[in-house]
């Protein structure tokens, strides 16, 4: 009797050493609760995908480095570590981008804080007790940190019954990354100085001033990630326009050479049976050709779609320049066997990289006799010890003596007819080559073709 006596007490008074001990440090396992049940939450909200491992490898490593930091730095400055090392293991355990992995962070912490300040002040209004004298008394505490703890997992199986999710893109501009990044920034500011605030003048504010504070700030909050959705959306839409726009100018190309086909078939039969009968096959040959070269172009043209190439960047990037190709009467021939989502490579890089090659192979062919370019992906060329993809760029060319040993050096450049050529294109390619670890870059050339091969290996 005297032991559960003893216990009551020491659980009913304030009591800073055995809080300490309780929830500061390793705080072991009130820890590794919070972290997990505000991973499932943030998981579910932003529609993370993970498997068991991955969740288990993430709660452990946080709590352990969290509990260290907190143990040899000490508060304020173990929290900013930590925030800092839960945005890594984000990003590297779950395997998202950083504009997601800096979304996620805050949620949970936006409504622990809130649901904390909340229980807090109604469990102080009806105790009748401080707000500091509160959260030292071990039994009000943990009676706090299980309702906190309940209230985030009941929120999450509401989550995840409606299934309430925020579909994020994550291939938006950079700009409107560097945007969204900076005003959650700098609202972090302001938002901290009003908890604090609420957290050390809690005892003296009514309850409702406390809610009212409260609610605002979660509010502010959703509102933000609402106008963060509308504003994606949007650039989805204007990359969905833009790509439309692009296929409507391809599906209208197509549609005049059918037309003019179709017009002519009658005259081409014609002509092939005056072939014939002439016996005349020198001539046949000639004229098949032509007819082939026509094909080709309808060929080319119902090759540009974006079920074929189906990464909206890409597709707009390679319409854009078929169709200025088309502006310089060069043949732009295109083979395309694969689907882009398997290359492991970023589309922004793909993009940039692929946007100098054809830059300079439609500048090189303008100028040949041939006036022809054609851009190849191949089915992956499999040996025992690596896996790669093959995106070919190859255009004819009239200057036979370019150094494809040089061609990469910065201010070199085998312009020599145009001026404003300062040879920075395949040196910026370059740049990027020496940053992947699964990308190379195999130049040649022969009597017609200037080949770029851009190869990606499998990481």
């Amino acid at each position: 009797m005297n032991l559960f006596q003893t216990l009551w007490t020491v659980l009913t008074t304030s009591n800073e050493g055995l809080i300490g001990i309780i929830f500061n440090d390793f705080g072991f396992p009130f820890i590794y609760i919070e972290i997990a049940v505000s991973a499932l939450l943030f998981t579910q909200v932003l529609n993370i995908k993970y498997n068991k491992k991955q969740f288990i490898i993430y709660v452990v490593s946080l709590a352990l480095i969290s509990g260290l930091s907190n143990v040899v730095l000490g508060k304020p400055y173990s929290a900013y570590l930590n925030l800092l090392v839960e945005l890594i293991l984000i990003i590297v355990i779950f395997k998202v981008k950083f504009f997601r992995a800096i979304i996620a962070e805050p949620i949970p912490y936006i409504i622990i804080v809130a649901l904390e300040t909340i229980y807090c002040k109604l469990m102080s209004s009806i105790l009748n007790l401080a707000y500091e004298q509160l959260l030292l008394i071990p039994l009000f505490r943990l009676c706090i940190t299980f309702l906190i703890y309940t209230s985030i997992y009941l929120i999450y199986l509401l989550i995840k019954h409606y299934k309430v999710n925020i579909e994020l893109i994550d291939n938006i501009s950079n700009k409107t990354k560097s945007i969204f990044i900076l005003n959650f920034a700098f609202a972090a500011i302001p938002i901290a100085m009003q908890v604090y605030i609420v957290m050390f003048y809690m005892g003296n504010l009514p309850i409702l001033v406390t809610l009212i504070s409260i609610i605002s700030l979660i509010a502010y909050f959703f509102i933000s990630i609402f106008s963060l959705l509308k504003t994606t959306k949007l650039e989805e839409t204007s990359q969905s326009l833009e790509e439309a726009q692009l296929y409507n100018k391809t599906l209208q190309l197509l549609h005049d050479n059918l037309r003019t086909f179709k017009h002519d078939f009658s005259n081409t039969m014609q002509s092939i049976q005056g072939y014939i009968a002439n016996n005349d096959m020198k001539g046949l040959e000639k004229y098949y050709q032509g007819i082939h070269n026509e094909c080709t172009i309808s060929n080319n043209l119902t090759a540009l779609s974006p079920t074929l190439i189906n990464d909206p960047a890409l597709y707009s990037l390679i319409a854009s320049k078929y169709l200025l190709a088309e502006q310089y009467d060069i043949t732009f021939n295109i083979s395309i066997r694969i689907n882009f989502k398997e290359l492991k490579i970023e589309p922004y890089v793909l993009t940039k990289i692929l946007g100098i090659l054809l830059d300079n192979a439609i500048d090189a062919a303008k100028l040949s006799d041939e006036k022809e370019i054609l851009f190849e992906v191949n089915p992956p060329f499999t040996n025992s010890t690596v896996r790669k993809y093959v995106v070919s760029v190859q255009n004819t060319y009239s200057n036979k003596e370019v150094d494809v040993d040089r061609i990469r050096e910065k201010g070199y450049t085998s312009k020599a007819e145009e001026e404003g050529s300062h040879g920075l294109g395949l040196w910026e390619v370059n740049k990027i080559l020496k940053k992947s670890k699964n990308l190379n870059l195999y130049t040649t050339k022969n009597d017609k073709f200037f080949v770029q091969d851009l190869e990606i290996f499998d990481e």
